[in-house]
């Protein structure tokens, strides 16, 4: 039934799930089912390819629990995801193509930055603020920037977003989680689309990882709707510092 043993599928979708509701809180669901997948036996190609099958459900149960809450309008943020889904296929086209080491350096102190930010910054909270840029220009410069790197290597993509969201766009907290997932989940269609036609996914167990992570995504939104800021700010943190910690080890290993 699966491509890898029952137990270990079995495994994997407890992985899907418990990543599924990480992410749809603060991002980083991919530190946690990319090594599960990796663990399991998958190549890395086959574990990104099969990770973006499974996260595409995940991000697009989120964006759907955040825009029928009223916190996201999916229609007004349609170009926004169409830059991202092409960005996100551009970055998968250089995944198969220029190893990924020298992000694996780079992105701790990136990872480690983005945690320092929301855990020392005050004032943040889920009110709105002044935007620093304008729409169009967030669009074409952060969207696509962040949306290749999601295709190319993506752990962090939805701290970054979320970043970009805060200290750019002026976005309160919870405002900006929900707008992060719709980019995101158009990120991992467009990454999606190119490694389905490398035959690397795992399509049973990918599908089934999916079923979990639209359940972990459906209770990790409703909990960040309910709780807000005050959930969203220290998971982000701890999300953003775990990933910054296992590059390392990656790195160093």
């Amino acid at each position: 039934m699966f491509e890898i043993a029952t137990h270990l599928a079995l495994l994997l979708i407890l992985a899907a799930f418990f990543a599924g509701f990480v992410d749809s809180i603060a991002g980083g669901g991919g530190l946690i089912s990319v090594p599960a997948l990796l663990l399991a036996g998958a190549s890395p190609v086959e574990a990104l390819a099969t990770n973006k099958l499974q996260g595409t459900f995940g991000a697009a149960t989120a964006t759907v629990a955040y825009a029928r809450a009223g916190h996201v309008r999916p229609q007004g943020q349609l170009w926004m995801a169409v830059i991202s889904a092409v960005a996100g296929a551009v970055g998968a086209l250089v995944a198969h193509m220029i190893p990924a080491e020298v992000l694996r350096l780079v992105m701790p102190v990136v990872l480690i930055g983005v945690a320092a930010f929301f855990a020392l910054k005050p004032g943040l909270s889920d009110e709105s603020r002044a935007e620093r840029i304008r729409p169009a220009v967030f669009a074409v410069t952060a969207v696509p920037l962040i949306a290749a790197y999601d295709g190319f290597f993506g752990p962090g993509t939805g701290s970054f977003f979320m970043m970009g969201f805060v200290l750019l766009a002026g976005f309160g907290v919870l405002k900006a989680t929900a707008h992060t997932k719709m980019l995101n989940f158009a990120s991992n269609l467009g990454s999606l689309a190119v490694f389905v036609f490398s035959g690397a996914t795992w399509w049973a167990v990918g599908l089934a990882m999916a079923a979990a992570q639209v359940a972990g995504a459906t209770l990790g939104a409703r909990l960040a709707m309910r709780v807000g800021a005050r959930l969203i700010k220290p998971l982000l943190v701890v999300t953003s510092t775990a990933m910054a910690l296992r590059l390392l080890w990656q790195a160093w290993t």
